[in-house]
């Protein structure tokens, strides 16, 4: 065999000189090691947990005193008294909205109808100071007590018939209506006696009502926008407390003495027509329960059917109920112990060993708290529908308590002199 023969191609073919005559290397000299720090990184970011964000996060702190109240409207602001200031904060962000002077001093905050209403605190104090909630400034003032009724944006001024267990529905002199926005009087009843006043709706599309039941047993209902009386009925004998009558189911029902005990009567709405009488035995309050209505008392917990009557569901297992958004919450003596649906009476979420945050956080859901077996700390959860327990969210810091909620905020007051804020993110997981 020869000698092998080599052809030489030359460049010609089109590859670049660097394949005949390598040069410097195309990447600077540091990539190499930074490569290897981020591959390090990464692989030990991937082997370490994920870090959860706080359950609860301090929005906003105020300082607060023992004495001075607080409040929380729909429209999702915080009113705060601090001494002789009224300060007024977004709850979504913490902002601080308004602040004014305010010399009266007052035992609690009342909202109604876009307005603050102030009523000096004392026993013997009267009259009300009606505050702007949009602005701080002062719209107008009532020499009366004004309250407010569902259903309605007109407010009532009235004068309290009080009694050993404190004000309730019994007014006396004069019911005056009156706009909210400039506090003039639309219309005014004067009173013969004591009477009781409810607010009551009306019929599908139509005005709600005022009802007056006077000392002489006499029924009386108004149209609140025109004060227009539209009917007149002579009701039982009863105690007329202020849990009796109540409005339930669209319903007026009152507990009174019957032939064999206690019994239970409902009226419509539109002209106070009768619609049933039942006995009901043990009774001790009439409560709303969704669209029905429950007799409470020592036998248990009875719904019944507002227009007949007719029994919907019973459970002995509890002595009262009370309605909390859109479920019931059920006691079987002084603390809850459950959570149920109004239409059927089924558990929702035990509550056993727990206390309700008043307020609401939305979507048919509750807060709840409860100390720990030493006292030093409190735990908060969420009480969910969708779960048989409350789900556990976080631990309050020591000293805190008197808390309110709203959708995604804990408000708590603290022992060290503050009020505060605490946003939280809802929690998933079976319960």
């Amino acid at each position: 065999m020869g000698e092998p023969v080599v052809i030489d191609l030359g460049l010609e073919r089109g590859e670049p000189e660097t394949y005949e005559r390598p040069g410097r290397p195309t990447t600077p000299p540091w990539f190499a090691p930074a490569l290897l720090t981020v591959l390090v990184l990464l692989l030990a970011g991937a082997s370490a947990p994920l870090r959860q964000p706080a359950a609860l996060t301090a929005l906003l702190r105020v300082p607060i005193g023992p004495g001075d109240p607080y409040t929380i409207t729909e429209a999702g602001r915080l009113v705060v008294q601090t001494g002789s200031t009224l300060n007024s904060y977004h709850l979504r962000s913490g902002e601080l909205r308004w602040s004014v002077e305010q010399q009266m001093q007052v035992s609690r905050l009342r909202t109604a109808s876009g307005m603050l209403l102030l009523r000096p605190w004392g026993r013997f104090a009267v009259g009300t100071t009606a505050i702007s909630l949009a602005t701080g400034g002062r719209q107008w003032r009532n020499p009366h007590n004004v309250m407010s009724f569902a259903g309605t944006s007109l407010l009532f001024a009235v004068d309290d018939v009080r009694t050993s267990s404190g004000p309730g529905r019994r007014v006396e002199n004069t019911v005056q209506v009156i706009d909210p926005e400039i506090g003039t009087v639309r219309w005014e009843v004067h009173l013969e006696s004591t009477a009781v006043l409810l607010g009551v709706p009306g019929p599908v599309d139509e005005q709600p009502r005022a009802l007056l039941l006077g000392a002489d047993r006499v029924a009386h209902l108004y149209d609140v926008e025109t004060g227009r009386h539209l009917a007149a009925r002579t009701l039982p004998a009863a105690d007329y407390d202020p849990d009796n009558p109540v409005v339930a189911g669209g319903v007026l029902m009152l507990r009174h003495p019957g032939p064999s005990g206690t019994a239970v009567s409902a009226y419509d709405l539109a002209g106070l027509r009768p619609l049933w009488t039942r006995p009901a035995l043990g009774t001790k309050a009439v409560v709303p329960c969704g669209l029905l209505a429950c007799l409470t008392g020592q036998y248990g917990v009875r719904a019944v059917d507002p227009a007949t009557g007719d029994r919907r569901w019973q459970r002995g297992d509890l002595r009262t109920v009370e309605q909390e958004g859109t479920a019931l919450v059920g006691y079987a003596g002084s603390d809850p112990i459950l959570t149920a649906d109004p239409e059927t009476g089924g558990t929702l979420v035990e509550l056993a060993g727990w206390e309700l945050v008043p307020g609401s956080p939305g979507d048919g859901v509750s807060l709840v708290t409860r100390d720990t077996s030493d006292g030093t700390r409190t735990m908060v959860a969420i009480a969910d529908p969708g779960t048989r327990k409350p789900r556990l969210l976080a631990e309050l810091p020591a000293g805190t308590g008197s808390c309110q909620s709203a959708p995604e905020r804990l408000v708590c007051r603290s022992t060290s002199g503050e009020l505060t804020v605490w946003a939280y993110r809802p929690v998933t997981g079976a319960g």
